[in-house]
C-alpha cells in the first residue's frame, strides 16, 4: 500500500498584525509541534506547493501564529488564507505501537475473522475516548461505525492493506 507521503499540520485562517505573520488553525493532535517545524510545505492552488521556513512560533487562542523567513508585509500573506500547511512524512509525529496515522488507515478493506470482507474504512472520528472507524459496507448497507479497540480491532495490516475485526454482537 502506498503509504502517505505528506501530512497536514495546520491551515491559514488569516493574516496576523502587519509583519507578516499568520494564523494558523492546527489540524495536527498536538499544536506544540509547530515550535519543532523548522519548515513547511504551504499547498496553493495559484502557486503550487512552496517551501516555507518557519521563522518563529507563538500560540493565541486556537491558532498557531507562524512568521516566514519568506515573509515580513501583511500584504505578502494575505493572499494565503485558506491554504494548507504539510510536513513530509519523515517529520510527522512518531507513532507508539498499535498507532496508525489517520491518513494511512483511510480506504483499508476490513475483514472478519474468517477472511469476509465486510467493508472499507472511509472515517476515523475522534471521540477523546477511543477513536470509531467508519466502514462502509461492501454489501451497500448502511456504513458502521466501529469502536477502535482491542476487543474489536484483531489486526492492522497497513502493507496487506487489510484490517481484521471481531464482529461485537450487535456491530452489524
Amino acid at each position: 500500500m502506498p503509504y502517505t507521503q505528506k501530512f497536514q499540520v495546520g491551515v491559514i485562517a488569516s493574516t496576523h498584525g502587519i509583519r507578516g505573520e499568520v494564523n494558523v488553525f492546527p489540524t495536527t493532535d498536538d499544536p506544540k509541534r509547530f515550535k519543532l517545524l523548522k519548515e513547511v510545505t504551504m499547498e496553493s492552488e495559484r502557486e503550487g506547493a512552496v517551501l516555507l521556513h518557519v521563522q518563529s512560533v507563538r500560540f493565541f487562542k486556537k491558532f498557531v501564529i507562524v512568521k516566514f523567513k519568506e515573509f515580513d508585509d501583511i500584504n505578502q500573506v494575505e493572499r494565503f488564507r485558506g491554504n494548507i500547511l504539510t510536513v513530509p512524512r519523515e517529520q510527522a509525529v512518531k507513532l507508539e505501537e498499535g498507532e496508525y496515522y489517520i491518513q494511512d488507515l483511510i480506504g483499508i478493506d476490513i475483514v472478519d475473522e474468517d477472511d469476509n470482507k465486510l467493508g472499507k474504512l472511509v472515517d476515523v472520528i475522534q471521540t477523546g475516548a477511543n477513536d470509531v472507524y467508519e466502514m462502509e459496507r461492501a454489501d451497500g448497507g448502511p456504513n458502521v461505525l466501529i469502536p477502535a479497540i482491542k476487543q474489536c480491532i484483531l489486526d492492522v495490516n497497513l502493507d496487506t492493506n487489510i484490517m481484521k475485526i471481531h464482529v461485537m454482537d450487535g456491530l452489524m
